[in-house]
């Protein structure tokens, strides 16, 4: 089981990691906010102060369009907010 999926890179998550030296990543529904700590502490060799977990709801979409009414849906997620202890700071851009 893979717990981060991926990290949320937008300009409220940017300006988050700036300012606060907070972090966003998508992770795996299931996983707990210790087995999220270790998984970022492994990763990227940092330490973890607290995290943050919540889950984004699918979102329903309707479209009045030339064909009709055309309906979509935007899948949900589980979204964790890591607190990352002093002077420590992860880099999404070096591998670029």
């Amino acid at each position: 089981m893979s717990i981060l999926i991926k990290p949320i890179i937008t300009e409220k998550a940017t300006k988050d990691s700036e300012v606060f030296n907070r972090y966003a990543f998508v992770v795996n529904k299931k996983a707990n906010k210790l087995e999220i700590k270790g998984a970022v502490e492994s990763a990227y060799g940092v330490a973890v102060k607290s995290v943050r977990t919540l889950i984004q709801p699918a979102e329903r979409k309707t479209k009045y369009t030339k064909k009709g009414l055309v309906s979509g849906l935007t899948s949900g997620y589980k979204k964790a907010i890591v607190q990352l202890a002093e002077g420590e700071s992860i880099d999404f851009y070096n591998n670029l």
